[in-house]
């Protein structure tokens, strides 16, 4: 059985820091786990959302991105990056990327966030308009890696039931979410969303949330989660920085498709995403 870990932040508007946050969590793990999930805008978050095209990057190196390569080699880790800011072919907007990086240092996948967060929540912010700086994705991302078939969502896809039904299809057995849900949001459905798409998916999801109160004022809920094919929450935080680990035990999701078999009893077609 393979361990993974969900990284909580508490992140702040200085990449240095941020980064410098990950590997001393990297290093209290003592290589114990396998795979790491970071949460959603772990690099910069808690400034003007605007500012966070000044520390875009062009995929494939940057500061940021050559970190993070250094650590999963350094450390022996597969990472899902969370996302970071990388430059998109519109000088006022960045794509929100999150990689997955295996442990000799090489990127094996990338999902861009394709549902962008723009709603009315009852807090301190009150309008939350993602695509004001953010391009939204062109798609999923699935990628084949030693501890299983992974899928990638980011924070608020985790409402869009269709995504996790597309997994489903793929044979997705480890569902990977880096979020930065709020407090007031949070509160209400952060568990009963994550345990919903375990529980679909008939897999393991590992959600790594922000977590505290932010240089903004902006508060992100925590709570990051490691949920099993059955529903059942295996490891939860509160608040603050800190991490999980669990271990994935594919036997058990095969004995949950087998015993209640939802692909062969689907009545509703599942068709492939539309690219934006």
């Amino acid at each position: 059985m393979s361990i993974v870990t969900a990284l909580q932040m508490v992140s702040v508007p200085n990449v240095a820091d941020n980064l410098a946050m990950v590997e001393r969590q990297l290093a209290d793990l003592a290589r114990t786990t396998r795979l790491v999930v970071l949460p959603e805008c772990f690099a910069y978050f808690g400034g003007k959302d605007r500012e966070q095209l000044g520390v875009a990057e062009t995929f494939g190196s940057g500061p940021i991105q050559d970190a993070l390569k250094a650590l999963c080699k350094k450390y022996g880790v597969w990472m899902v990056t969370g996302t970071f800011p990388i430059l998109s072919g519109n000088p006022e907007r960045f794509g929100a990327a999150c990689l997955v990086i295996d442990d000799q240092g090489q990127v094996r996948a990338r999902y861009d966030k394709m549902h962008m967060f723009d709603v009315q929540v009852a807090d301190a912010t009150g309008t939350y308009l993602e695509s004001a700086t953010t391009v939204g994705g062109p798609g999923p991302a699935v990628i084949d890696t030693p501890f299983g078939r992974v899928g990638v969502a980011v924070c608020y896809d985790v409402r869009f039931a269709e995504l996790f039904a597309w997994y489903r299809q793929q044979q997705v057995n480890v569902l990977v979410l880096p979020a930065a849900f709020t407090a007031r949001t949070g509160e209400a459905h952060w568990e009963v969303l994550c345990r919903a798409r375990a529980i679909e998916g008939q897999c393991y999801l590992v959600a790594a949330n922000q977590g505290g109160v932010h240089a903004n004022g902006r508060e992100t809920w925590g709570h990051s989660m490691i949920v099993d094919p059955w529903g059942q929450v295996l490891e939860e935080l509160g608040l603050g920085e800190g991490s999980i680990s669990a271990s994935l035990d594919h036997k058990l999701t095969e004995a949950v498709r087998e015993r209640m078999p939802l692909d062969t009893h689907r009545r509703f077609a599942i068709v492939a995403p539309k690219e934006s």
